[in-house]
């Protein structure tokens, strides 16, 4: 991984806010090339603040918000409106704030919804494949992994122990192919039951982003971009991966020149 895949920022807040920019920045360019835009979200306190950001930034006019497509990564399988799912996060940081038109709204099915995680995954996987499907696509975008709709933008976030969506390393999930998305149990993380798109739909984006702030992720940030042998060193997106991080957290990379 060649530094110029890096990019660090002084701190958390202005990691944020740059990356709220370089977002409506893309999901503009993807609608003027094809009228719409879609955007794989993440949860957690750094994606949190970026969508704060999103909505009080000066120039998120320039994007139609009533024609991006929002999915999810991944899902803790829990209640609907539960403070834990990543759902709740982004609708409380920002998608409740803008207007959006709810049906592109596609949320991951919660544990009130559907009975189990691979119901949900089965669930979320039809979905992917009928709006994949569906006529306002085609012929618009260059071609995507099958039964997977055009993705501007994948957001990930980074775990300590270097996972990324629900894709822990070790855990078979890991490894899953063929549908879209997959049910996890057992998962090392608490809640131990989640949902999570696999990696080849990951990587089946036209970019993905990983975010990263606080020392606590200095190892992890490390060793995925030096030995891409844990997931989030495994995320190879169609155009292009970038890892946005703050000072603390590219702290461990003495090697890349910035």
């Amino acid at each position: 991984m060649s530094s110029g895949a890096v990019i660090v920022h002084e701190d958390a807040e202005v990691l944020a806010e740059a990356v709220a920019s370089r977002l409506v920045n893309r999901l503009a360019d993807a609608q003027a090339r094809r009228g719409e835009a879609s955007i794989v979200l993440t949860g957690g306190r750094i994606a949190a603040k970026v969508y704060g950001y999103v909505l009080t930034s000066r120039i998120r006019g320039v994007v139609d918000w009533s024609k991006v497509d929002f999915w999810w990564g991944d899902e803790r399988f829990l209640p609907s409106g539960d403070a834990e799912r990543n759902e709740t996060q982004a609708r409380d940081a920002f998608l409740d704030a803008l207007p959006v038109d709810p049906e592109r709204v596609h949320p991951m099915p919660a544990a009130d919804v559907v009975d189990t995680p691979e119901e949900a995954a089965e669930v979320y996987s039809a979905e992917l494949e009928s709006v994949a499907a569906s006529s306002r696509l085609a012929g618009k975008a260059p071609d995507r992994i099958e039964g997977v709709p055009p993705f501007d933008l994948v957001l990930l976030g980074i775990g300590e122990d270097g996972h990324v969506a629900s894709l822990f390393p070790g855990h078979p999930a890991l490894e899953a192919s063929g549908a879209p998305a997959v049910g996890v149990r057992g998962a090392p993380k608490p809640p131990p039951e989640r949902v999570t798109l696999t990696m080849p739909t990951i990587n089946g984006a036209a970019a993905a982003w990983i975010i990263a702030s606080g020392s606590g992720k200095a190892e992890a940030v490390d060793e995925a971009l030096t030995k891409a042998e844990l997931p989030a060193g495994l995320v190879r997106a169609q155009g292009h991966t970038r890892w946005l991080v703050d000072a603390d957290a590219a702290a461990n990379l003495k090697h890349l020149a910035f």
